[in-house]
């Protein structure tokens, strides 16, 4: 069976050492322990973060960390990513990397905000960390009153506070979000 793909959005730059970057690294880690792959937008240093707590995990390997980047150049990613996808589509990208098995929303701003919008319309199961930005803003929320699981009722934009509690929902919701987007109806 292949590993579920959990898609981690947020702050293209975040400093190094700073809360967010420590979140990322043991988010990373915890992920690729859980037997995940991650996949990312690639540019930046939340995907470094990343990268270099999955990179730590004992059950990491080759293949498990995902780039889809919005440029046509590959190198970009040289050292994030195991695979990299020089998409050329620009802010587009953000569907196809909000089209994983679920989302992690770490901050972020108007990037971040379309993806978490594509990634609810797409059916997925999302989950919002509580760090400034649209992650925390959107947090406990429903993006709109639309019924995406009638066998969800708790259906929303899950907060968590750590890898803890993202690695919790993921492990008790993530089985409930298996429906894929059709078309618009």
């Amino acid at each position: 069976m292949s590993k579920p793909i959990i898609s981690v959005i947020g702050d293209r730059n975040i400093p190094e050492g700073s809360e967010k970057w420590n979140l990322a690294v043991s988010l990373g880690r915890r992920l690729i322990d859980d037997g995940y792959r991650i996949l990312s937008g690639g540019i930046g240093s939340l995907p470094r973060a990343l990268s270099v707590g999955g990179r730590k995990s004992s059950n990491y390997t080759d293949g498990d960390i995902i780039a889809i980047l919005p440029g046509f150049d590959p190198k970009v990613a040289e050292g994030v990513a195991d695979i990299v996808i020089a998409s050329g589509l620009d802010e587009f990208r953000n569907l196809i990397v909000a089209n994983g098995n679920a989302v992690v929303a770490m901050g972020g701003g108007a990037g971040t905000l379309s993806e978490l919008a594509f990634a609810w319309s797409l059916k997925r199961l999302v989950i919002c960390y509580r760090v400034k930005g649209w992650s925390s803003d959107l947090a406990g929320k429903r993006l709109d009153a639309r019924i995406r699981y009638a066998n969800i009722p708790d259906d929303k934009l899950y907060p968590a506070e750590n890898e803890t509690d993202v690695s919790e929902i993921l492990k008790s919701k993530l089985e409930l979000y298996n429906r894929r987007h059709t078309s618009i109806r």
